[in-house]
């Protein structure tokens, strides 16, 4: 007899009679490679190349769009170089072409003198120097070297001022004891060479009141020489006026900033003229211009020869631009995720756009074009793929007063008239790079709401001697040599109640005050008009002690500056020398002065009709 079949059991009936003792437990499955060379896996061979096409097909690549690719692109550029120049308000003259245009747009005139009192011993120590040293190569002088420098020293020398009798001319040379110690190393045994360059300058000879009949000639020759050097060392105004006193300066001391206009002849006869409205000083590049439709400067050069050139376009690269083909790799050093713009940030959204969108659209063309001209986009031609010529027309055309319409390195026009856009590229005979000397006058223009005034604050200011000094030690060391020299004042009444009435109290001599005035003719209209602090000692107005803020002074007039022009940030100024070389390797060294952001607002801590203690003294 046959025995029954078994009946089945489930898995966990056989784990509970036991009737397997080893279960089997599996956590990863690896792979064992069959042999231990990589080099054909890593070449990444196509399994299925049907499968890459469809891809391809899917994300449009096999789309015609009939827009080839440039090949070849063909320009005609007319260049013109600027050769006509006007400072704000100033004769038109020659723009000259052995400085760059910084120079011209930023000098200001050497000052010699605040009124009666004589400054920059520094420099008329040098040219002193140099005249003396002509004299010592001049060999037709012969033995008489000695007598020649005797008599110029005797007739342009330089003084030292009466130290127990002191005027009030002489205060900053003898408050200062570094300025007082060069006045009396120097006074008697080096002559005042810019008396000498005054002299000659103005029509004089150089042998006047000298004692040297043979050596006449010889000694006028040597006079002009002086001059020429000087003039070509620093480059200052020409043209000093009664009506101009600081010649051809562009700087507006009203507006605070440099204001000039150039001109060019271009293609077809016509001038053009382009304005610096509102030049801060510093780096002077094309944005510093815009079109004056206005008057012309006449008398310009007819422009150069066309230039016309055939290039091959370059595809725009840079890093961590998107790949053309979506399976590589791109580049991580740019992460585009990190920039968070803002939606009123156009700049930052227009620069994303291009980078992730239409950056595989944009073509660079190398166009070499001559320094100093404002060249003219005659035609721009390109040759695609296909052999099909497009006639290329600027992208910033159309009205100038559209809103619509954006362009880089373009002019805009002066006006609110509905005129075609400018399309020229002006690039202006400038230099790279300027050397910039430390700052010999520095002045911070701040609002001071409690005392509603605007205070020029004189940071540094230029000793006699010529070096720069900060503005706090200079006053509080002239008002220290006032109060020694001043005649003693009659000793004062004891105080008669326990509070006194103080009109107004004192603040530093280096804070120049300028109050709100209205403007002519209108009345709400505001401009600011520096005045000036009583002395502490004398009660006299106390001068500024830099040209920024002296401007008019000396001829007793009134200084005015627009109100806008000191916001509630601030305004600073500075004047410095500035030095670099021209293309010929000529070096050029000119004074300037620049202006920049301030620092906030501040108080002076002035105050009006207080009470003070004055406890009376005991019985």
């Amino acid at each position: 007899m046959s025995e029954p079949n078994p009946v089945p059991s489930t898995f966990a009936d056989e784990l509970a009679r036991r009737l397997h003792p080893t279960v089997g437990v599996w956590n990863r499955l690896e792979g064992r490679p069959r042999t231990a060379d990589f080099e054909r896996a890593l070449r990444v061979e196509v399994r299925d190349p049907l499968w890459m096409l469809t891809r391809q097909w899917q994300l449009g690549e096999f789309r015609g769009t009939d827009g080839g690719s440039p090949v070849t692109a063909t320009y005609s550029v007319g260049p013109s170089r600027p050769t006509r120049f006007r400072p704000a308000g100033g004769p038109v003259e020659d723009l000259p072409t052995d400085r760059p245009l910084e120079t011209m747009a930023e000098r200001r005139p050497l000052p010699f003198a605040f009124g009666a009192e004589e400054i920059a011993f520094d420099l008329r120590l040098m040219i002193g120097h140099r005249w003396l040293k002509l004299l010592g190569k001049n060999n037709l002088l012969g033995l008489d070297l000695f007598r020649f420098e005797k008599q110029y020293l005797d007739k342009y020398p330089i003084e030292l001022p009466d130290a127990e009798h002191p005027r009030e001319e002489d205060t900053a040379r003898l408050a200062h004891p570094e300025v007082w110690a060069t006045m009396q190393t120097i006074a008697g045994r080096r002559m005042d060479g810019y008396l000498l360059y005054r002299h000659v300058k103005d029509g004089g000879n150089a042998a006047d009141g000298i004692n040297g009949l043979l050596h006449r000639t010889t000694l006028n020759n040597l006079g002009k020489r002086l001059v020429a050097w000087f003039d070509a060392l620093i480059d200052q105004p020409t043209g000093v006026t009664a009506d101009r006193p600081d010649g051809d300066a562009t700087w507006d001391p009203r507006r605070l900033e440099h204001r000039f206009s150039v001109s060019a002849s271009v293609p077809g006869g016509a001038e053009k003229v382009v304005k610096a409205q509102e030049y801060p000083g510093g780096e002077l590049d094309w944005h510093a211009f815009s079109v004056d439709p206005g008057a012309p400067l006449g008398g310009t050069k007819p422009p150069e020869k066309t230039l016309s050139r055939t290039v091959f376009p370059a595809p725009v690269r840079y890093s961590g631009m998107p790949l053309p083909r979506w399976w590589a790799i791109e580049d991580g050093r740019t992460n585009f995720a990190a920039v968070r713009p803002d939606s009123t940030d156009l700049a930052r959204l227009i620069f994303l756009e291009f980078a992730l969108v239409f950056s595989n659209d944009w073509y660079q063309l190398p166009c070499d074009l001559p320094a100093g001209t404002v060249n003219k986009i005659r035609g721009l031609v390109v040759t695609d793929v296909f052999g099909e010529k497009l006639w290329i027309t600027p992208a910033g055309a159309g009205d100038d007063e559209d809103q619509r319409r954006w362009s880089m390195f373009t002019l805009d026009t002066i006006g609110s008239a509905h005129v075609p856009a400018d399309t020229d590229l002006l690039l202006p005979p400038s230099v790279p790079k300027v050397a910039e000397g430390p700052a010999l006058e520095e002045v911070l223009l701040i609002r001071d709401e409690n005392a509603n005034l605007v205070w020029g604050i004189e940071q540094t200011v230029r000793m006699p001697t010529g070096e720069p000094r900060r503005g706090s030690e200079a006053a509080a060391e002239a008002l220290r040599f006032r109060q020694r020299h001043a005649p003693p004042a009659s000793p004062a009444d004891p105080p008669r109640a326990p509070i006194s009435y103080q009109a107004m109290n004192t603040i530093p001599e280096h804070w120049i005050p300028f109050i709100p005035v209205h403007v002519p003719g209108d009345n709400r209209e505001i401009q600011l008009q520096r005045a000036a602090m009583p002395g502490v000692v004398d009660g006299k107005p106390v001068p500024a002690r830099t040209t920024l803020l002296r401007y008019g002074f000396d001829a007793a007039k009134q200084y005015f500056v627009n109100e806008e022009e000191v916001p509630q940030a601030g305004t600073r100024l500075s004047v410095a020398f500035n030095r670099t070389r021209w293309r010929d390797g000529r070096v050029v060294l000119w004074l300037s002065a620049q202006r920049g952001v301030g620092r906030g607002e501040g108080s002076s801590g002035l105050r009006f009709d207080t009470l003070t203690d004055t406890p009376a003294p005991p019985a």
